[in-house]
């Protein structure tokens, strides 16, 4: 998969705790003996070596399916319609993923992700695996999942079933029909935002805890934000739906008693709530 960068994330088979620190290397880094020996080092303590082509915000152009439950003839069906893919991973006996790669350039996140909802439903992927920036194993070490040990306890290598660089000949196909589904999207995001805000007269009532909640709740979902980090920072997050709230012209006053009322155990650890409300409610980290 021809790209600049790649990310690079360990994660614990058991625990599911990723090991300190992401890392960004280039194809030519990812090569050296150094580096090679230090996964394979990690490997060995029990973390499953995880990787995607890194487009910074974007999604790089690469659409990851996660094949876990799917027909013998699956390969043959995704290259009769134009869906070939540019790497085919057996992750376990049984178990495939396929990076398709629809774009020359980096893609919205929106557009990716309904690009491989679209894949997965087509195909009988897994859909929690099918946002933009889903990661996919890494091949030549081994899957840690213990549903995935064979009968005498060990742990399977991910191997390359087929690996051609290639664009998928439907591609545009791919693209345009993404182009509805964001829109219906949008709207359905615009409305689950401003629901819970009822009016009495001209003034916007205060916002219930069931109401701020599920608008918390549906965007951290819409992120996949626990199949993404196993422990999240809810700091970070506050930041990121803070800024899409204001990014769709919800008032700082909203945004705050959202995060008050909606995010997980708030006030947490934070000294100082207020000041930590203002700042998130201005978009500020």
């Amino acid at each position: 998969m021809p790209n600049a960068f790649y990310f690079i994330r360990l994660i614990h088979g058991s625990t599911r705790k990723p090991c300190p620190g992401e890392r960004l290397w280039d194809a030519g880094q990812l090569v050296r003996g150094s580096v090679v020996r230090f996964l394979r080092a990690r490997n060995h303590q029990g973390y499953d070596i995880y990787l995607l082509p890194y487009a910074e915000q974007c999604n790089a152009g690469y659409i990851l399916i996660d094949l876990d439950h799917t027909t013998p003839d699956v390969l043959q069906l995704m290259r009769a319609n134009g869906h070939e893919p540019s790497v085919v991973l057996q992750s376990s006996p049984g178990h495939l993923q396929a990076w398709i790669r629809v774009s020359t350039t980096p893609l919205e996140p929106a557009v990716a992700t309904a690009i491989g909802k679209q894949l997965a439903h087509t195909y009988g992927g897994d859909l929690a695996s099918a946002d933009w920036c889903h990661l996919g194993r890494l091949a030549g070490f081994t899957n840690h999942k213990l549903q995935r040990r064979t009968a005498t306890g060990y742990a399977p290598w991910v191997k390359i079933v087929q690996a051609h660089a290639v664009l998928a000949s439907a591609a545009q196909d791919l693209l345009h029909s993404a182009t509805p589904v964001i829109a219906q999207q949008s709207t359905a995001a615009m409305r689950d935002t401003t629901y819970p805000l009822a009016r009495v007269g001209n003034q916007s009532t205060t916002i219930t805890t069931q109401g701020a909640a599920r608008i918390y709740r549906r965007w951290t979902e819409h992120w996949h934000i626990r199949e993404r980090f196993p422990q999240p920072d809810w700091s970070i997050v506050d930041l990121w739906l803070a800024r899409k709230l204001l990014a769709m012209h919800v008032s700082a006053t909203q945004v705050v008693a959202i995060l008050r009322l909606g995010s997980p155990n708030f006030p947490r650890h934070h000294g100082d709530p207020e000041d930590y409300l203002r700042k998130k409610s201005s978009g500020s980290p």
